[in-house]
């Protein structure tokens, strides 16, 4: 699959790049995208619910009523939970919602996200950019120019780059990652992933080990 590379003020290089098969052209498999998408968000949860159980509401543990001759159920707490200001039946605890997944099964889903984006023409290769200092604007012209400013977007850039990384902070819509940091939810929740030519090689790398 070849696409053509653009420079950063959205214009034809007149050159070419072979985006691999093996990576971005494969069937994609749908629960491997979900099984991956689902650790991605279950990772995100901070897990630090709580409610109080019988045991550590404030209260009396008198017994409130007597035993028998009610002709009501019994009652040993005013702390149970069928009481007002008692303690939660089955609340939630502090927990970790992260599970893990081999990583085969996340270059699968990494693959395959990366051929549904390729198939709907959803890819952009652009030449290695820089930035003499972090500027919002700069990154802003960049978007105007590949007609990517009302656009959520993924930047995939091959190494670390911090001032591209700051001018691209504040803008919400737009991300600048890492070929490292590639993961399924970031490819699909993109509507446009533009790749620089430095970041493929280790895209092909990272995915085919």
């Amino acid at each position: 699959m070849e696409v053509a590379v653009l420079d950063i003020t959205g214009k034809d290089t007149g050159r070419k790049v072979e985006l691999s098969n093996d990576v971005f052209g494969i069937a994609p498999n749908d629960h491997a995208i979900y099984l991956d998408v689902k650790q991605f968000l279950a990772n995100q949860r901070q897990g630090t619910h709580k409610s109080k159980e019988k045991s550590e509401v404030a209260g009396s543990t008198r017994k409130i009523k007597k035993q028998k001759g009610t002709g009501t159920a019994r009652a040993g707490s005013i702390k149970s939970g069928v009481f007002r200001g008692g303690g939660r039946f089955f609340g939630p605890r502090p927990r970790s919602y992260s599970f893990k997944l081999n990583k085969n099964l996340k270059r699968l889903a990494r693959k395959s996200a990366l051929s549904i984006q390729a198939n709907q023409h959803n890819l952009v290769v652009i030449e290695d950019f820089n930035f003499e200092s972090p500027k919002t604007k700069n990154f802003v012209d960049i978007l105007k120019a590949l007609e990517l400013d009302t656009k959520k977007s993924l930047f995939v850039l091959g190494d670390i780059n911090e001032n591209v990384y700051l001018s691209s902070r504040n803008l919400k819509s737009s991300k600048v990652i890492n070929a490292s940091e590639l993961n399924t939810y970031g490819i699909l929740n993109a509507n446009k992933i533009v790749f620089t030519e430095g970041s493929l090689e280790g895209i092909h790398t990272n995915l085919n080990k």
